[in-house]
């Protein structure tokens, strides 16, 4: 090859790699993107289900109350 040739493809696999680096550091800001919502996503699903036995367990008790004091249907 001559030194035209060489100088040629040095740059442009200057040019891949530098491109290269950018995706990689992209790449790495979407995992960590990706990571958080991963996290908040299982906190949503704890919270959710906490917030359904509370529910249920408020939905008891609200039974219970209409059932001493006769509020219930007689259906």
């Amino acid at each position: 090859m001559t030194a035209e040739i060489e100088s040629l493809v040095l740059e442009h696999l200057r040019a891949i790699r530098a491109k290269q680096d950018q995706h990689d550091e992209r790449l790495d800001r979407i995992e960590i993107r990706l990571s958080a919502i991963e996290q908040t996503l299982g906190s949503l699903y704890a919270l959710s289900g906490s917030d359904r036995d509370t529910v249920q367990s408020l939905t008891k008790r609200v039974e219970r109350i209409e059932r001493r004091l006769e509020l219930t249907d007689s259906h």
